[in-house]
């Protein structure tokens, strides 16, 4: 096995690629998150298909005879993208976690980026956000990302202009910590802030998406999203400060 896939112990970094028919993109994209790794850290590659019914199944099939660094895990039915890297989380072998969407438009160069900056944070940093510019999605879809995230802002407070972006990198035993409910991937740098751990920033250029059409609408999430804003702001509100706590030395004699 080549030695930059994985150590003695397994990959230092699990990359998690949550797609839901995805099929065209898969190649190009295993290539260049391959190109962006190799020779730097240990690493896996686990794509999770969120029950997609197209050829997503048989690409990963056929890439993964030559890649033995590349994973499938598969969910019989679409359980949505935030299931989708929870699963992928779980099923890591990797101490350090890195995530990207699966249609291209996250450059996976930045991967790079990403994981040094977790590892230079010597346990303060418990997420690095990607925040991307130059977005090339359509107009509407750039509108009403900026409402969603003034107002989420304007509500939690938690200094982070764009949480949409797909990628970031993050400790798998502080996201394996966190709440979990479906819509979580859209609410981490409040969750991670109220654990205790510092935010870094990264921005990131967007590129158009190779192939394909978004699987992840707006209006399916709209109500479920209020509802999602509404339940974080509570768990923050409730968060009681962690104890102090020492062990007191047993007295003989």
């Amino acid at each position: 096995m080549n030695s930059t896939t994985c150590g003695a112990d397994g990959p230092a970094v699990s990359i998690v690629v949550p797609v839901r028919n995805e099929a065209d993109n898969i190649a190009p994209l295993v290539a260049e998150i391959v190109a962006a790794l190799d020779g730097r850290w240990a690493h896996e590659i686990i794509y999770v298909n969120d029950g997609s019914t197209d050829a997503t199944a048989d690409r990963l099939t056929a890439l993964m005879a030559s890649l033995p660094q590349l994973r499938h895990v598969r969910h019989e039915a679409s359980c949505g993208q935030s299931a989708a890297v929870r699963t992928g989380v779980r099923f890591a072998r990797g101490a350090m976690i890195a995530t990207l969407d699966g249609d291209g438009q996250n450059n996976p160069q930045f991967l790079r980026e990403l994981i040094a900056r977790l590892e230079q944070g010597g346990g303060r940093i418990g997420l690095v956000a990607g925040q991307r510019v130059g977005r090339k999605d359509t107009g509407f879809k750039r509108f009403q990302s900026k409402v969603a995230n003034r107002v989420r802002n304007a509500i939690l407070h938690d200094g982070t202009r764009d949480t949409g972006c797909g990628l970031k990198a993050f400790p798998r035993e502080v996201f394996l910590s966190l709440p979990y409910f479906d819509g979580l991937h859209r609410f981490l740098p409040a969750l991670v802030r109220r654990e205790g751990f510092e935010i870094a920033y990264v921005d990131v250029i967007d590129r158009p998406r190779h192939a394909g059409v978004s699987n992840y609408g707006f209006f399916d999430r709209l109500w479920v999203g209020i509802m999602d804003l509404a339940g974080v702001w509570w768990l923050i509100r409730r968060k009681k400060s962690k104890p102090i706590a020492t062990e007191v030395a047993r007295h003989v004699g």
